[in-house]
């Protein structure tokens, strides 16, 4: 898999970091079992902090997406493969309703985080 990070986006590194594996996983890109790369040499690659790497895999092992495993580093779990085609058929509707009504997509994603709540 391959890592990319805005360090000029609003959004900290770390949550772009564990928005990547959350959307790959969810695209069928990630398989259970697969681990992925060690947070030293991902924090290298990237030109980031150790510790940015290990906030996002943190994240993403809170969630039950990843295990981390001593020796073996962060591996996807069975959780993290789901299917998520029923979610994403409604976001796409969702997404054509909020546009033919004229409504955008900060207002939409506000709403749909309110529904969290």
């Amino acid at each position: 898999m391959l890592f990319r990070i805005d360090p000029t986006a609003p959004e900290p590194l770390f949550a772009q970091l564990s928005a990547q594996v959350r959307t790959a996983a969810s695209r069928g890109e990630l398989a259970p079992g697969e681990r992925l790369p060690a947070a030293r040499d991902l924090a290298e690659s990237l030109d980031i902090n150790l510790h940015t790497v290990l906030h996002a895999y943190q994240d993403l092992r809170d969630e039950g997406l990843i295990e981390l495993r001593r020796g073996r580093g962060a591996v996807v779990t069975p959780r993290a493969a789901r299917d998520l085609e029923p979610l994403r058929d409604a976001v796409a509707e969702l997404a054509a309703l909020a546009r033919s009504s004229g409504i955008s997509p900060d207002t939409t994603l506000a709403l749909v985080k309110e529904a969290f709540r």
